[in-house]
């Protein structure tokens, strides 16, 4: 029943042949040097499992508008790797198959420092060129805070940025790896457009859980999503 009205209040939110998919959403995963080889293979494999847990699914089926994936790792300024272009999900099959490839991909480097405001400016590039979508949204997943070229504000202002959501997943380290507080950071210098939040993992080995609770939330139709 409840699924029934979300689908009925969607289709009057987006006419017929406004868009063909509710939201466009790409995700960029952190491979810079401070991810050892072990945390990113919890990283990679928490994002397929994500995006196949029950809840996900649901969200991303939650419309008759269909969702567009794509993923990208970044880590140095020249540094950015497309893992999955974008796909349209219209179908668990197409859900299943995403997760698939990305569950086998493999990591393109591990030697860069972390380019934030680059790998920022070429996830405005990916949506610019992705489909049309009645949203954008940008997911940022990190354990650190930008130590190469250009700063995140200084890409918000250099790259088209209109109307794309910027959210951000931190991976908190152990204190004496940083000194600072990286979500306090993103909160300050990431985060982008209305409703724009942080969701927090407890190290890499919470990855997967942080994820998930990040995805159910900002998949959900735009009327019924949660305020920060």
């Amino acid at each position: 029943m409840i699924r029934a009205a979300i689908a009925a209040l969607s289709l009057i939110a987006a006419p017929a042949g406004a868009a063909e998919c509710r939201l466009a959403l790409a995700l960029a995963l952190d491979v810079s040097s401070s991810v050892s080889a072990a945390e990113d293979g919890l990283q990679r494999r928490g994002l397929a499992a994500a995006l196949l847990a029950p809840e996900v699914e649901a969200a991303f089926f939650a419309s008759p508008l269909p969702v567009a994936l794509s993923v990208y790792e970044w880590s140095g300024r020249d540094n950015q790797k497309l893992l999955l272009d974008w796909r349209l999900i219209a179908a668990p099959a197409d859900l299943y198959d995403a997760a698939a490839l990305l569950g086998r991909s493999e990591r393109s480097t591990q030697e860069f420092p972390t380019a934030l405001g680059h790998a920022l400016g070429y996830g405005a590039t990916l949506l610019g060129r992705g489909p049309d979508c009645l949203y954008r949204t940008l997911d940022m997943s990190g354990d650190g805070e930008n130590n190469e070229g250009f700063e995140p504000r200084q890409a918000y202002d250099a790259f088209p940025f209109e109307d794309v959501v910027v959210n951000g997943l931190v991976i908190e380290m152990p204190l004496e790896t940083y000194d600072t507080d990286v979500a306090e950071y993103y909160r300050r210098e990431v985060l982008h457009g209305p409703g724009a939040f942080v969701e927090i993992a407890k190290g890499y080995g919470d990855y997967e859980t942080a994820l998930r609770r990040k995805l159910a939330r900002e998949l959900l139709p735009r009327m019924f999503g949660l305020a920060e």
